[in-house]
């Protein structure tokens, strides 16, 4: 049998030993170093560990000055990020998290962090998720492996008008890497609105063989009703004008059913049936509504959802391109559908080989901020 090389960790085999060397980069470690963690003598928390002196939580986080960037992690050799934890100040959409892989200069992760954790509304959302968990009052963790083979670097930069301070931990493993490990890629995309009759494009572009990981949507509905009739699409490889893959339904494909829907308790006020129906948030290991945001009542203008699926036990493999769309519908009279024009942002997850294909310009400021 080969030796385990610490990376695909579940409990099946929790119990292997191994050779690979566990590092962490945070505030309090700059280089993940071995033996240099907690020797800071300045920082933002010096002021508070006056009395104690050196090694009591002199640099727990760093300020980030507005149009600047911070290096969170700068890694050389090959291995593997295995978890991120991250709780940002500020306005979440205008910190952009970016990855770079062996010494590529095309980022192959490019997103505001909210985005990222699955929390794009700027408001808290509990996610308990296999690879994405986000805690009280803003702790943003992630578990997908992110293998590399000779360099790592992470980045985030403040787009903000005001400095911000960020908090985080980026734990990983040294270790050799398997020639079939493909690289992890995440790409933002927003909308808003939607032009009449135009689809939304999640994921376009890519070129390489890979499988796509992962759908995150912040979806805000400007019409009253329900808006979720459209189709997901999967356009593999040389897909043209019709998919590989159509799904049935927004809420079908984020593993719900029938909008979203339960039945409340009954209210005698409440004359109607379906005025008793709301909205269910959900958290799963591989699906959830963790999110919605209710301006006035259900089915009302102005509501904002979160919703995400990770392809972890059904990853979409391709083998040269992938193209990902969704339809925006709801209903007019007459029981026809209704082309929504929505304001709709999208986060794409998946591997593939490298090179990384240019991205589409990230939404400047304003185009990405949440009122």
């Amino acid at each position: 049998m080969a030796a385990f090389n610490g990376l695909g960790m579940s409990l099946g085999n929790l119990s292997r030993l191994s050779s690979a060397e566990t590092r962490s980069i945070s505030p309090e470690n700059f280089t993940g170093e071995r033996g240099k963690g907690g020797m800071a003598t300045e920082g933002t928390g010096a002021g508070c560990a006056r009395d104690l002196g050196r090694g009591w939580k002199i640099s727990p986080s760093m300020k980030v000055p507005p149009g600047t960037t911070q290096v969170l992690a700068d890694i050389e050799g090959q291995g593997a990020i295995q978890h991120i934890w991250l709780t940002p100040s500020g306005h979440w959409r205008f910190w952009i998290l970016r990855i770079y892989w062996d010494g590529q200069e095309q980022p192959s992760v490019e997103c505001p962090v909210g985005d990222f954790f699955a929390c794009g509304w700027q408001r808290y959302a509990q996610v308990s998720s296999l690879p994405v968990c986000v805690n009280p009052g803003s702790a943003f963790n992630s578990y997908w492996e992110m293998p590399f083979r000779k360099h790592c670097r992470i980045t985030l930069e403040n787009i903000a008008a005001d400095p911000v301070y960020v908090y985080w931990q980026v734990d990983y493993t040294l270790t050799p890497v398997p020639e079939d490990a493909a690289y992890f890629h995440a790409q933002f995309r927003r909308v808003n609105p939607l032009p009449y009759k135009d689809v939304v494009t999640i994921l376009d572009g890519v070129k390489g063989h890979g499988h796509y990981v992962r759908t995150y949507l912040a979806w805000g509905v400007n019409n009253n009703g329900w808006w979720g009739e459209g189709e997901i699409k999967f356009y593999l490889d040389d897909d043209r004008d019709f998919p590989t893959i159509c799904g049935t339904g927004t809420e079908d494909y984020f593993c719900g059913s029938y909008d979203f829907d339960v039945d409340t308790p009954d209210d005698p006020l409440v004359a109607r049936a379906a005025d008793r129906k709301r909205y269910q948030e959900f958290t799963t290991p591989y699906a959830g509504l963790p999110q919605v945001i209710r301006p006035d009542g259900h089915y009302q203008a102005q509501t904002r959802f979160g919703m995400y699926r990770w392809h972890i036990m059904d990853p979409v493999r391709f083998a040269k391109a992938v193209r990902v769309t969704i339809q925006a519908l709801g209903w007019r009279s007459g029981g026809r559908y209704l082309p929504l024009q929505d304001d709709i942002a999208s986060t794409a997850f998946w591997y593939q080989s490298l090179p990384t294909a240019p991205f589409p310009r990230l939404p400047d400021k304003d185009s990405l901020e949440v009122i």
